[in-house]
């Protein structure tokens, strides 16, 4: 699987990065970066998705968004910043490819296609960002759940998901027995099946109809960038 974004990219842009791109692995868990250090890599998913959160003081934290193989991890680096006051952690495992930030920095700078598409990105990044705080704010934690499972599927093949309910409930900043509650009904409906940390969708339409409209404008948000993404021509 590829990162779309690359795959976008017309064929000199891509060249003038591929020789350094890393393709590196990414462990459930595995933190990029913490806030307020230094970020040294950008990071493009391809199987993996990584969790943006955002920890207050006392060490309470939420998902901000989720990054997969429509985007790119680290964008702070190219809009003007070298580090930023979330975090970001390995929410599936799989890989991605890893570009210094020095040789993202000077191909941004070159005002081509990779800047436009980092742009127009950051565009959709931000519309997740809001549609979740607005979310988090005004709806039920079932239907945050069904948010959150439905662009997790939208971003991995599979249709069983490696997760706890502590893990989710720190992705959704609520308390572990609301989770279990949620999940519980999503269960008894038929929607999804949980044990032992693993997540089934069985009816993905009974998730989207449970769901708030958060999922949906989120998701044509993302459909809008990729299609306008998909349609660039290439070199």
């Amino acid at each position: 699987m590829q990162n779309q974004l690359l795959a976008a990219l017309p064929a000199a842009d891509f060249a003038a990065i591929a020789e350094h791109l890393e393709g590196v692995p990414m462990p459930l868990g595995h933190m990029l970066y913490e806030p307020g250090t230094q970020l040294r890599h950008a990071y493009f998913p391809t199987t993996s998705i990584v969790s943006l959160h955002y920890v207050t003081e006392t060490g309470a934290s939420a998902e901000t968004a989720g990054v997969g193989n429509e985007g790119v991890v680290g964008v702070s680096l190219f809009m003007g910043g070298d580090t930023t006051p979330s975090s970001a952690v390995v929410q599936t495992a799989g890989h991605a490819y890893r570009l210094d930030r020095h040789v993202l920095l000077q191909e941004f700078n070159r005002a081509g296609a990779l800047q436009r598409l980092l742009l127009r990105y950051t565009q959709a990044l931000m519309t997740q960002m809001a549609q979740s705080a607005v979310c988090n704010r005004y709806h039920s934690v079932e239907q945050q759940l069904c948010r959150w499972l439905l662009l997790t599927m939208d971003r991995v093949p599979a249709r069983e998901l490696v997760m706890t309910q502590e893990l989710v409930a720190s992705m959704l900043g609520v308390r572990r027995e609301s989770v279990t509650e949620a999940a519980g009904n999503l269960q008894t409906a038929g929607y999804i099946r949980y044990r032992r940390g693993h997540i089934a969708v069985l009816d993905r339409k009974g998730l989207e109809a449970r769901s708030c409209e958060c999922y949906g404008v989120v998701k044509k948000e993302l459909g809008r960038l990729l299609n306008d993404v998909n349609q660039r021509p290439s070199d």
